[in-house]
Parts: C-alpha cells; structure tokens; sequence
C-alpha cells in the first residue's frame, strides 16, 4: 500500500490533463515525476510544489530502460500519455498501445501498487478507426500486465487549455463560416478537473480492476457543441455540415484541419454507455459546460469581455 515515500510517476504529465493531475498529486503530498519525451516543456509544472518536489524526467514510452527508470521505486504510476493524429505512420500503436502496455508490464516488474490508465470513450479493437483500436489495444495490455489496474475512458474533455472549445473559437474569430462532418455525432464533454479529481479518486483500492467512463451532464451533438463555443465568442457563424468523401478528400490535403482517421472516428457517437461506472461511482458531481465555457471563451469575444446571456440549444 502507498507508504511513507509516496513517489508518483506521471507519463504525458505536461499535457492539458496533465497539468491538473499534478497540481492535485502535489497537493496530497506526493513527489511527482514527470515521465515526457520534451524534459523542458515539463518545467513549468515545478512551481507546483515545494522545491525537488516535480521533477521533470526523460521517458519516452517507447524506451524500456527510460520507462523502467522512471517507474522504478514509485508507489503510483499513472499513463496520461497519448495522441489524437500520427506524426509519423505506427505513432498510435507505439504510444496507445505499445507503449501502454510497456508502462504496465515495467511498473508491475517495479513492484508499483497502483496504476491509473487513461483511455477514452469509444475503445474498441474493432473500430474503423486506428486511434480507438489502439486505445483498446492499450486497454488489453494494461490488465494483461497489471490486473488491478484502474481504467479511466473520458470523453471529449474540456477547461481552459483545451484543443477543442479553444479550438472552434478562435476560426470563429476569422472565418465567416465554419465547415465540420458528422455533426449529429453525440459526445458528452468532461470537464478536466473532474477528470483530475477521479484520477485522484482512482488510487483508491475500491477502484482497483475496473473501468470508468467519465462523461459530464449533458449529452451534445458535435453541431450544437460548435455553436455554443460560437456563441460565447459573441459571434455570428454558420456551421457547414460537409459530405463524408468532400471532408475525407480534404483530409489529404497540406493543411488539413482533420485526418481521415479522425473523420473515421467522429461517426461514432461518444457518450457513456448505459449501465456502467462513471464520476458519480466515484464520488464526483460532473460539471456543466456552460458554468466553465464562457470564462475562458470570452478572450475570443470583441474587448474580451464575457457574456451573461445563456446560450439556447
């Protein structure tokens, strides 16, 4: 059981979620290590905790004596680590699925007593999509390795840093119409710091073995997700529901907003399934969108000021 040293190992920890996992693992004490591919865009977490408390730490998760070094001698290892597209062909399976089970197979040689493993909503070996078969694939090594490994499947997750809110925003800002696919997709957005605090929650040994979905309270189509972060720029956009081969014929374009991988994965929808454990099993009240949303939208809005009208479905 976590003892005195309460060493924790965090792989992907200067990400968005990462961030917050950390900023939460220092406030119970714990010394964090920083498991990154880039040791310096990992040094900004230090002032999180008390010196020598974050240490940032060389360890991609394709090099077994780097991964083994830093899961060495830690009591708590959690896997954010993870990408939405492919720099180079084979990412997905070298980091989601490789790499994951690299990290369970390494920390159970170590002797770590809890690992938290983070996956997504839609992990499924037989998905059309390379991201969420991955996923699976990582899922399926994890408790090969380390049975009593803890999964955590978010959907899309959202908070001031994030790449999709932000994202949709700011082409609000130049673009007078906004062109996305399958805009009827359902997603059920999370809010990073509730993702964090289950996390957290996680390292609980009634946790131990078993799976969350961690979905917020509301259910959105892709479409009325895009407007309302349109409508918090207090702008006036139209959203362009592209045919699947145009968007598809895009994807293979310099540039492209979206790869062909993901246009794939955005046909399913997104939402947790009916039945299991999610943020509530976990003592969590899942937070709304529009209680977060218009504070960090508002730097998109004219004179960045923020917007007390709700936004209509």
């Amino acid at each position: 059981m976590l003892g005195l040293r309460r060493i924790a190992t965090v792989f992907g920890g200067s990400g968005f979620l990462g961030r917050h996992v950390v900023q939460r693992l220092t406030a119970a004490g714990f010394i964090v290590r920083i498991a990154v591919r880039h040791v310096d865009g990992a040094k900004f977490l230090r002032p999180m905790g008390d010196i020598g408390q974050v240490v940032p730490l060389y360890a991609p998760v394709e090099n077994e004596a780097d991964v083994a070094r830093a899961v060495a001698g830690a009591e708590l290892v959690i896997n954010l680590a993870g990408i939405l597209s492919e720099s180079a062909k084979g990412d997905f399976t070298r980091i989601q699925a490789d790499g994951a089970g690299r990290i369970a197979r390494l920390a159970s040689a170590a002797g770590v007593y809890r690992l938290i493993h983070i996956s997504a909503i839609g992990a499924d070996a037989a998905s059309p999509a390379a991201y969420a078969r991955t996923k699976a694939a990582g899922e399926a090594a994890v408790h090969a390795f380390f049975p009593s490994a803890t999964i955590l499947r978010p959907s899309i997750i959202f908070g001031a840093e994030d790449a999709f809110f932000n994202r949709f925003a700011a082409l609000a800002v130049t673009l007078p119409i906004i062109p996305i696919v399958h805009g009827e997709t359902k997603f059920q957005p999370v809010y990073v710091g509730d993702v964090a605090d289950a996390v957290l929650a996680a390292i609980s040994p009634d946790a131990a073995g078993k799976i969350f979905e961690l979905g917020g309270p509301e259910v959105k189509s892709l479409r009325t997700l895009i407007e309302q972060a349109i409508f918090y720029t207090g702008r006036s956009r139209r959203v362009l529901d592209l045919p699947v081969p145009l968007a598809r014929l895009l994807a293979i374009l310099p540039g492209k907003a979206l790869t062909n991988d993901q246009i794939s994965l955005l046909a399913t929808d997104n939402v947790v399934a009916p039945g299991g454990e999610g943020l509530e099993d976990l003592g969590i009240t899942p937070t709304r969108l529009d209680l977060v949303l218009p504070n960090y939208l508002a730097r998109f809005r004219a004179g960045g000021k923020s917007t007390n009208t709700a936004f209509q479905e």
